[in-house]
């Protein structure tokens, strides 16, 4: 067990966290080696090779500018959305960028950057998956100088060839709960008498531990707490822009934004004593999650959740606990986060959360299986059903594919967001009302989804090659 929370739910921009996010810290990562060897100054030119699922829809996707704004030392966690736009034209304009921040280079995108479309994988590499970048530095002779391929294998993680995913919390700890399956996690749990936000209360304080031996127990847990703090406050932030902005979106589909209308549409209902709609949380819970994807889609600030296309479902989920659930408080929202945490933490590391890789059953299909977990957690619901709402989620998103119109995150990305967040509700109210064994575990759903994945053919798999991406366009 490698992974954190802190790197699940991590702070970034859109539009993809595989596509843009990923590709912008292999970049950097690029970059900043190059100033940590000293070698910057020997560099006249950068030359990137985009693969498979990056190169098929990159564009879409913003990869293009993701890696200009990487190569100039720029991470997702930290970059103001508002300066992307004006950093990226004058790139453009000048044909030069600051690599690493530091010394000016020559980047003729039309030479630099190139998409090839027509090959899955870097050649040579040893890593096999959809999402590869190559960047080679070259001095003024054109004699290469460094050359280093990188994957973005989902949610914003990023691996050299042939090596171990890098997260954003990289220290190696020794945790007191470390667990591999569900099954471990709640036998563990039952062993020693905790419920599954424990455990992971547990673990991450041992993460925090690592970089503060001196601090108390409770000093620990007040700064996972914290954090988790951060992370709502930046999710209910996006929520809010994204209802309370109008307009179009870009990318060329036209697409309007619907959240605020959707949003005032409820509100007028409210405000005129017509809020006695049964499934009126439900349509919130639909707006929640598309204001939030609009946001992405638009570049701006979001959290992966696990990734930035599925972005919507967990604060959905999570807005809809604290603002229509009876009792609901600070206490239950840290136990969503924990518990929702600790079941993606098993899909990414017995499975896939890349829609290139396994479809966008790995991405919405996780996230609903997270907030059904978490939701069940944050009611104050046991570990047997918190592990029975997740499989229930995600047994009902099996098989979808991964097919944007245009390689946007807009359709049917959007809309299945907030299809996913309501579907988490459901299965959590399922989950509670089912005393009875159930006969499928969560450990087998996620097995399921990772071979169905494999065995789904890669033109339905981000790649813009079929489904809707085809047909629509098409017609």
């Amino acid at each position: 067990m490698t992974t954190s929370l802190f790197d699940l739910y991590k702070l970034g921009v859109g539009p993809s966290s595989s596509h843009t996010m990923g590709p912008m810290r292999a970049a950097c990562r690029f970059a900043r080696e190059l100033e940590r060897k000293g070698e910057v100054g020997r560099v006249n030119r950068v030359e990137v090779r985009l693969y498979g699922s990056l190169a098929l829809t990159g564009m879409g996707h913003g990869t293009d500018r993701a890696v200009l704004l990487g190569l100039s030392g720029n991470e997702p966690a930290t970059i103001d959305p508002g300066v992307i736009e004006a950093t990226v034209a004058e790139i453009r304009a000048t044909r030069k960028l600051a690599l690493a921040g530091k010394r000016a280079v020559g980047f003729d995108e039309a030479r630099d950057l190139r998409f090839e479309r027509g090959t899955m994988f870097p050649p040579g590499s040893r890593t096999q998956h959809p999402n590869g970048l190559r960047l080679t530095a070259y001095d003024d002779s054109g004699t290469s100088i460094t050359e280093r391929t990188y994957f973005s294998i989902g949610g914003g993680f990023i691996v050299e060839d042939g090596a171990e995913a890098v997260g954003t919390n990289e220290a190696v700890v020794c945790l007191p709960y470390p667990f591999h399956s569900a099954a471990d996690l709640l036998e563990m749990a039952h062993t020693q008498g905790l419920s599954i936000d424990e455990v992971m209360m547990a673990n991450e304080c041992a993460r925090m531990r690592a970089q503060d031996s001196n601090a108390s127990d409770e000093v620990l847990a007040a700064h996972v707490r914290a954090g988790i703090d951060a992370i709502w406050e930046t999710m209910k932030g996006c929520i809010e822009r994204g209802i309370a902005t109008e307009g179009i979106l870009p990318g060329g589909l036209n697409v309007r934004r619907r959240a605020h209308r959707l949003a005032a549409r409820l509100k007028e209902k409210e405000a005129t004593g017509q809020a006695s709609d049964p499934l009126a949380p439900l349509d919130w819970v639909t707006v929640y999650a598309m204001a939030v994807n609009e946001e992405n889609a638009a570049g701006g600030r979001v959290v992966t959740a696990p990734t930035n296309g599925a972005a919507g479902v967990v604060p959905a989920v999570a807005r809809f606990y604290e603002r229509f659930v009876t009792g609901a408080n600070h206490d239950g929202m840290m136990r969503f986060f924990l518990t929702s945490a600790a079941i993606g933490i098993l899909y990414k590391e017995n499975a896939s959360i890349s829609g290139a890789e396994v479809g966008c059953q790995g991405e919405v299909g996780v996230a609903c299986s997270m907030a059904a977990g978490g939701l069940i957690a944050a009611m104050g619901g046991t570990n047997g059903q918190v592990e029975h709402a997740a499989e229930i989620a995600m047994e009902h998103n099996l098989g979808m594919t991964c097919d944007p119109i245009g390689g946007l995150v807009q359709i049917p990305c959007i809309e299945r967001n907030a299809m996913g967040a309501v579907k988490a509700v459901h299965a959590s109210r399922i989950a509670q009302s089912d005393s009875e064994e159930h006969k499928v575990s969560l450990d087998q759903v996620i097995k399921t989804m990772y071979q169905t994945g494999l065995d789904m053919q890669s033109r339905y798999k981000e790649t813009s090659l079929a489904g809707l991406a085809l047909n629509v366009i098409e017609c």
